[in-house]
């Protein structure tokens, strides 16, 4: 199903063929970039989205706020809203330009990650279950 925002770009509503969960990933979640402990959690969420690998969704208070800075990067997804991206600057120097997406105003088919953050797998470590 897909609706349209004032901004005329369309919302697709999560259906049984395509179906986005939110759930709770009831196991500790910890995120390194250049092997320094950016985030660390009891209380992620876990995004599956169809068939695409899931997402852990940190609270943003479980992030080390010192480390983030915000970008001009944004994107949009249909189901889940306009994105914000961070760059990490580890401790011993080293930057990660846009290693974090955020929705801070997700559509309500997502509202649970609001106020969470995502790390790409490919420029962070993130385990799950086993710290």
């Amino acid at each position: 199903m897909t609706q349209h925002d004032s901004g005329s770009r369309p919302v697709h509503i999560p259906t049984a063929e395509y179906p986005i969960t939110v759930t709770p990933t009831g196991r500790h979640v910890t995120v390194r970039v250049g092997g320094e402990v950016v985030a660390e959690t009891d209380h992620a969420l876990t995004l599956q989205e169809a068939d695409r690998p899931a997402v852990q969704y940190i609270p943003m208070d479980d992030v080390n706020g010192e480390l983030l800075s915000r970008t001009t990067t944004s994107s949009y997804c249909p189901f889940k809203g306009d994105a914000a991206y961070y760059t990490v600057t580890t401790a011993a120097g080293q930057t990660v330009a846009d290693v974090i997406w955020t929705y801070e105003q997700p559509f309500p088919a997502v509202a649970a990650i609001a106020g969470h953050i995502a790390f790409y797998p490919d420029k962070a470590d993130i385990s799950v279950g086993q710290d």
